[in-house]
């Protein structure tokens, strides 16, 4: 047996599946702090992040029961989504404060709750409502206690990274349908794999600098493609062994890290509302994870790979 089999023997699989997405979120953290190292447009970090993935994803991916196979229109989906989702999220992250533009694409649970419930008539149980809006308050007192100034354009800023919440959730819920028939990284690989020309199509389109100018530029553009291996791959693993609603709220950690970093290495101002904020994101989570353990018996959980 493993080191990690030993140490996780005693874990169930729900509670091992939330570990990682956990892990995951905190990686995709760093995100926003990369964007910013990377010496380069946007859109164009989001194509080496892409691109600096496949590598491993193309290894990680064949290695899964059925290689890397014929994608499905999913997979396909998803990374139309993902390219969308970071052609206007790491606009915003420039135009933005760190933790504005993490907090605002990251309203997903909202929007992946409603298709849910609207759509899918899965209706959530009364305590994940009361953990959604307390995430919902948590990151609006995030980023409206954001001090001024930080950004080129913070309303510009602020409205690129709203309106990702609804690419974002597109994403999730592809990534959860993929993953009915196909292994987490073959889902990230196809993803991936189409995002990459779209981002540098649309930064070639915008006259954005490609190339990173220092060592230090090309270091983080490399940092970001593991990132996304571990931090998507991790989030469309824990997608098909728990619900996308719970996964969607638990991915609000990330922000709170991002905005932490941001404090950290940017000396951007954590005022005490947004600190407030964090802690309320927190407490939504564990609040979720307990609406699942107080769901009726009688009602059916989601099956997952």
């Amino acid at each position: 047996m493993s080191p990690a089999s030993r140490v996780f023997s005693g874990v169930s699989p729900r509670a091992f599946a939330l570990i990682v997405l956990l892990i995951a979120a905190c990686v995709l953290g760093l995100a926003p702090i990369l964007v910013r190292l990377t010496e380069t447009g946007p859109a164009a970090a989001g194509f080496w992040r892409f691109l600096f993935a496949l590598p491993l994803l193309t290894v990680l991916a064949s290695r899964e029961p059925g290689g890397i196979a014929t994608p499905s229109r999913w997979a396909l989906l998803a990374g139309l989504f993902f390219a969308l989702d970071l052609s206007f999220w790491h606009y915003g992250i420039v135009m933005t404060s760190v933790a504005n533009a993490t907090v605002l694409c990251n309203l997903t649970p909202v929007v992946v709750t409603l298709f849910g419930w609207f759509v899918l008539k899965e209706t959530p149980h009364r305590l994940f409502l009361v953990a959604l809006a307390l995430a919902m308050l948590g990151a609006f007192a995030m980023a409206a206690g954001a001090d001024g100034g930080q950004g080129t354009n913070p309303p510009l800023g602020d409205a690129f990274s709203l309106s990702v919440a609804v690419w974002y959730s597109g994403y999730f819920l592809a990534v959860k349908a993929a993953r009915a028939t196909a292994g987490a990284m073959r889902v990230t690989f196809w993803a991936t794999l189409l995002g990459a020309p779209l981002l540098l199509v649309v930064a070639l389109a915008l006259g954005e600098d490609i190339i990173p100018a220092t060592w230090a530029g090309w270091a983080a553009c490399i940092g970001m493609g593991v990132m996304h291996v571990f931090g998507q791959g991790g989030v469309a693993w824990a997608l098909g062994k728990l619900p996308a609603s719970i996964t969607a709220v638990t991915i609000l950690i990330q922000p709170v890290v991002a905005g932490l970093l941001g404090w950290w290495i940017f000396d951007e101002t954590l005022t005490p509302i947004q600190a407030l904020g964090g802690a309320l994101v927190l407490g939504a989570v564990v609040l979720a994870q307990r609406s699942q353990r107080a769901k009726p018996a009688g009602l059916k959980q989601p099956e997952g790979r």
